[in-house]
């Protein structure tokens, strides 16, 4: 694993969910299960994903997915999804997930990073046209 210290969260944009994962999401060591962090990934990103499309979505692909750091019981996780392709149907999501620990003297860590693609669904969850942003 790549160590990724930092020593601020991004200053440039808001995240999409922020959340302290608790014991029940780790395993006996104490780390996060790596399937709690892709949960949340998931989450994250498909709000830009339904913005965009203006309605529900579908995740098909988790085209990466890199860990980086344990996430650790008592972290504070942000999670910050921007879209940086859009298809005819389909909308790719780059995630960032950082940690918050040790409050008394704050350490923010880089933990992961996803690229997932979703599809536009409508209300028979078929494929649907997106619209490019203007």
């Amino acid at each position: 694993m790549k160590d990724e210290f930092v020593t601020s969260l991004p200053q440039d944009k808001e995240p999409i969910l922020r959340v302290v994962p608790m014991p029940a999401d780790a395993s006996y060591t104490g780390d996060i299960f790596g399937g709690w962090i892709m949960s949340q990934v998931d989450l994250a990103g498909s709000v830009p994903a339904m913005r965009l499309a203006k309605g529900r979505v579908a995740t098909v692909a988790v085209n990466s997915f890199q860990f980086k750091q344990p996430v650790l019981v008592g972290d504070l996780v942000s999670i910050y999804a921007e879209v940086v392709r859009v298809g005819r149907t389909s909308i790719t999501v780059n995630v960032e997930v950082y940690a918050q620990r040790r409050p008394e003297e704050v350490e923010c860590v880089k933990v992961t990073e996803a690229t997932l693609t979703y599809v536009a669904v409508d209300e028979n969850r078929r494929p649907r046209v997106v619209s490019a942003p203007k």
